[in-house]
């Protein structure tokens, strides 16, 4: 594609003006990690010159991730990429300058042109296998070959965007779990096993890339990612269109396993008479024009999913024209040996097309075992969950209870649950319900007016109250039987929280009025001073409720403490820095620090009232959008991205730091044990509270709209040695919390 002007998605698509001592002369394309420029060296050599974003510039993770993208780029500099001529992962910038390659993506190749005939798909199959001998030779897996990652040159196909392979011996290699690429074009074992990836991944890419140049699609077809991905584990490949010369070859690179899959040595055994007459002037016959005005297809903003036909998995990635795309590498890939196996028998066009099984059909029915999703959608939310109510009791679980999970429901949208007299208590839009925690059985449910639920209901003064709904005031509910036993209109509030018996509502106008819980009545109605329409917080076995109000220049923290009952401030202080409560240990406040431009979590503070002292520990890597929970003294914090860390605030270090392989989740509970929380999949994951390690997790359950998800995941709920979750599909379901590994 032709160098374009002044059409970055940013301001800094034109910026900085040079990369080291690269003029960059105008832009090649733009991802979600930078921009790549044209650009010459000194002798006046063409370069395409990646620029990382500033934003991401200052990560010290993604700088380690940036690191091995060049390392990588430059063991497999040769006949069959994209050469490094210079780099410096270090300056402020991150950048890296390869050779330019003149030539179009096969993606644009095959949108311009349509499929290729026998012969160039031949040729094409054989300089991708002659690229993948040689990335494998020094040790890297790609593990993301893709139409947009191959650029059709006139000496023969360039293999590009290294920036989620992983050298064998990469500094990085012991990072955990993320599943990223482009589904169509991802291994089984991508989804299945992402820390067991290996070259055979790539071979099968191999083959999805050669269904697509043979018929303009990929080898498993869908409009939804989350179907494609089921797919790629489950289904068969469509090989209609796949000339039948090629179709068995093609066929043992689509093979399930990775054993059964040919090495790209046998593959170019297999093609050596095709590279006897090798002509690359057959990649690129006259293009066809355009009968339309319409634009290419680009990638929906925050939705991480294109509208043309390589859907991303994860999110903040688009493709770049004639350039490498950005992206992370967290995953840990073993590189396996492969093995070649007799072809199995494809048939012809029409018998592979009749012997297809029914793909849509069968998603209904077994994507609950596909662990993938979560990892193909983000949404964006704000601010830190509410820490209450307390969805943790004791971990000791009752013999004879059975897992049981309630049915879907027609309605979008995950239920809210707690648990108290005896119930768990459960809203979704419209509904106030409670179910039997020992078999799932509905025992009530109240009618509500429907609106977007902040979270579960609460017990104060022993009675339940729903979410609440400014149109209709406050109410309290029986928890033995959901009948209303008060109601009271009240006047406008801006939010309301509830610590002990004790409803807090915050008015338009800053005044701070506590609700009796079991009447109704109002117990005090003041401001709290330093702060103008505060919110409260309120913690498990500390009978405090907290407030606290950050500076306009993010330089201070107003906290104060109040006793909910009478609303006498018990203590306030000011601390530095922009904090946000989430739990107390050892008669300490414990709050996340968080940056004043990107409001990304960067330590732990620990707050004594009692000497005046602050501590704080330092997180190994920035969360963004952070929720957390306090257990045991110690602090278990998450954000997007889906890292898990635990904070040990009474020796004041970091216990571990974990990547779930969840593009986020919901606010962590945890036990002795174990640390619970929810996918965007509705997956229930648990992990060793002591040493950090993945130990078991639930199915997805997806609802029916797949390509929506909740923007505030619910919280797990703990009883008794039983832990409850609920996902998209509307289901609410329990679990035995002392046997993770056998859910």
């Amino acid at each position: 594609m032709a160098p374009q002007r002044n059409a970055g998605a940013s301001a800094e698509a034109e910026l900085p003006e040079y990369a080291g001592h690269y003029r960059l002369e105008s832009r090649l394309g733009s991802g979600g990690m930078g921009v790549v420029h044209l650009a010459r060296s000194a002798s006046g050599m063409k370069l395409a010159v990646k620029v990382v974003h500033a934003e991401f510039a200052r990560d010290p993770e993604f700088r380690g991730r940036f690191r091995q993208e060049v390392a990588a780029a430059r063991r497999v500099s040769g006949a069959f990429t994209a050469p490094v001529v210079d780099a410096d992962p270090e300056t402020e910038r991150p950048w890296m300058a390869t050779l330019f390659i003149a030539g179009p993506t096969l993606a644009e190749h095959v949108k311009r042109n349509g499929p290729m005939d026998s012969t160039q798909l031949r040729r094409l199959m054989a300089g991708l296998a002659e690229a993948l001998r040689d990335i494998h030779r020094v040790g890297v897996v790609h593990r993301d070959l893709k139409p947009s990652n191959v650029l059709l040159a006139d000496d023969g196909p360039k293999v590009i965007d290294f920036g989620i392979s992983r050298p064998t011996d990469s500094e990085l290699r012991t990072e955990t779990g993320k599943l990223i690429g482009t589904p169509p074009f991802m291994a089984p074992e991508q989804f299945r096993r992402p820390r067991e990836v290996g070259p055979a991944a790539d071979v099968f890419a191999l083959g999805s890339v050669l269904v697509h140049a043979a018929t303009g699609r990929g080898p498993f077809d869908s409009d939804s990612p989350y179907v494609v991905a089921y797919q790629v584990v489950h289904d068969e490949p469509d090989l209609t269109g796949v000339p039948d010369g090629l179709a068995p070859l093609v066929q043992r690179c689509l093979a399930k396993e990775p054993e059964e899959r040919p090495s790209p040595d046998e593959l170019m055994r297999e093609l050596r008479a095709a590279a006897a007459i090798y002509d690359t002037q057959a990649f690129v016959p006259a293009q066809r024009t355009r009968t339309d005005d319409r634009p290419e297809p680009e990638a929906e903003p925050g939705t991480g999913v294109e509208t043309g036909p390589e859907p991303e998995a994860e999110p903040e990635r688009d493709a770049e024209h004639g350039a490498d795309q950005e992206r992370g590498a967290d995953q840990e890939d073993e590189a396996d040996q492969e093995r070649g196996k007799a072809p199995r028998t494809v048939g012809t066009a029409d018998e592979r097309r009749a012997r297809r099984p029914g793909r849509r059909a069968m998603f209904g029915a077994g994507a609950l075992a596909l662990a993938l999703v979560g990892t193909l959608v983000a949404v964006q939310w704000s601010g830190v969950e509410d820490p209450a109510p307390d969805n943790t009791v004791s971990h000791t679980t009752p013999a004879g209870f059975a897992p049981w999970a309630t049915a879907p429901t027609a309605a979008f949208g995950s239920v809210h649950c707690s648990h108290a007299a005896g119930r768990l208590l459960c809203t979704r839009p419209g509904r106030v319900f409670a179910l039997d925690p020992d078999n799932g059985r509905l025992l009530w449910e109240h009618h509500v007016a429907r609106t977007a639920l902040s979270g579960p209901p609460v017990v104060s003064g022993s009675l339940v109250q729903p979410s609440l709904v400014q149109s209709r005031g406050l109410e309290a509910l029986d928890p033995a039987s959901g009948s209303p036993v008060w109601r009271r209109d009240v006047a406008e509030y801006r939010s309301i929280a509830h610590a002990g018996d004790t409803l807090l509502l915050t008015g338009t106008d800053g005044t701070i009025t506590g609700v009796d819980g079991a009447s109704g009545d109002t117990a005090w109605s003041h401001a709290v001073p330093g702060h103008r329409t505060p919110s409260f917080a309120s913690f498990p076995g500390d009978p405090l409720a907290y407030a606290a109000s950050t500076s306009g220049d993010s330089s201070s923290t107003l906290v104060t403490a109040i006793d909910p009952a009478t609303g006498e401030v018990a203590w306030d202080a000011r601390l530095p820095g922009a904090l946000t409560p989430v739990g107390t240990a050892d008669g300490s406040l414990v709050l996340i620090s968080v940056d004043a431009v990107y409001r990304e979590a960067r330590a732990v503070v620990r707050y004594t009232p009692d000497t005046r002292r602050t501590r704080s520990v330092p997180l190994p890597v920035r969360l963004a959008q952070p929720h957390g929970a306090v257990r045991g003294g110690v602090a278990y914090l998450t954000g997007t991205g889906g890292r898990l860390v635990a904070v040990d605030m009474g020796a004041l270090r970091l216990r571990w730091s974990l990547e779930t392989g969840i593009t986020r989740g919901s606010a962590p509970v945890a036990d002795d044990r174990h640390v619970y929380l929810t996918a965007p999949d509705g997956r229930l994951l648990a992990v060793d509270a002591r040493v950090g390690r993945l130990v078991g997790q639930t199915a997805p359950r997806m609802a029916a709209a797949g390509d929506r998800v909740a923007a505030t995941l619910p919280r797990p709920v703990l009883v008794g040695g039983r832990v409850y979750g609920s996902a998209p599909d509307g289901s609410v379901f329990g679990v035995d919390g002392s046997d993770p590994e056998g859910w």
